[in-house]
């Protein structure tokens, strides 16, 4: 299964669950569906899936608005840069909201342009820049492990939070991987043991550290893979504690920002 298709399958689940969400975006329910990320989405009976505009300013205060009004919602944004219209609420907005705690939730699910250089508005794919801004709760999705235990947390759950996919991995086949341990946050997983080195991916990286991991373990070098899918700080000492043993550190990122997730 694709990796767009896996993420897919999950979303349209977890909707289906909601009572009366509003789901919005640009082209969500027509034309490609976003590369086929908002594919066949349904809602239940009182819910609402709307085909908008471009006004990401607009948008994400539409969002906050309903969350304040106790209805959850979900806006999915065809790229990561159209986000910067959104920058005043992510920060003034999000910060009076929080200190209300409201009960419904709003996520905000964005493709990250990563493909290489694909024109002036496609120059971002560090997730942390944005969750950095107010310590916005982000988290990415790079395998079917995380993919499944991050929406199913986060999507629908009460509160405000960013989701981010890669459109590099959109058409690649979707990593199998089991995780070995995740924090109950789920801000970090642990895929593999090992005492010969310490693996650390950030961004959108770990295809890349499971490729490394499976080299390794064929010249005979067992490696704790460790994944962090989130751009908020998380707490360090389980990969500390590992390194303790492994004495090795490999950190692989694959973010443009001069301000590194790691």
């Amino acid at each position: 299964m694709k990796h767009v298709e896996f993420i897919n399958q999950i979303i349209r689940r977890k909707v289906l669950e909601a009572e009366k969400i509003v789901i919005f975006g640009q082209n969500i329910s027509a034309g490609s569906c976003l590369s086929g990320l908002t594919k066949n989405l349904q809602v239940k009976k009182g819910g609402l899936i709307i085909n908008t505009q471009n006004s990401e300013n607009t948008l994400v205060g539409a969002g906050f608005g309903l969350m304040l009004n106790e209805v959850s919602s979900i806006f999915f944004m065809k790229q990561q840069d159209f986000l910067l219209l959104g920058v005043d609420h992510l920060v003034n907005t999000y910060n009076f909201i929080r200190r209300k705690k409201p009960l419904a939730s709003f996520t905000i699910v964005f493709i990250v342009v990563d493909q290489g250089y694909q024109g002036l508005q496609s120059s971002l794919n560090n997730f942390g820049d944005f969750c950095s801004l107010a310590q916005v709760p982000g988290f990415t999705i790079t395998n079917k492990a995380d993919g499944e235990k991050i929406i199913t947390s986060q999507l629908i759950s009460p509160g405000f939070r960013i989701i981010g996919v890669s459109q590099r991995l959109f058409n690649q086949e979707i990593l199998q991987v089991n995780n070995v341990y995740s924090n109950k946050d789920n801000t970090f997983f642990q895929y593999t043991r090992g005492n010969g080195a310490t693996i650390v991916c950030f961004n959108f990286s770990f295809p890349c550290g499971w490729e490394l991991y499976n080299k390794l373990k064929a010249k005979k070098i067992n490696a704790s893979l460790f994944s962090v899918s989130a751009a908020t700080p998380i707490k360090w000492d389980t990969i500390l504690r590992n390194l303790k043993i492994t004495k090795n550190l490999i950190v692989i990122d694959d973010s443009k920002s001069k301000n590194f997730s790691c």
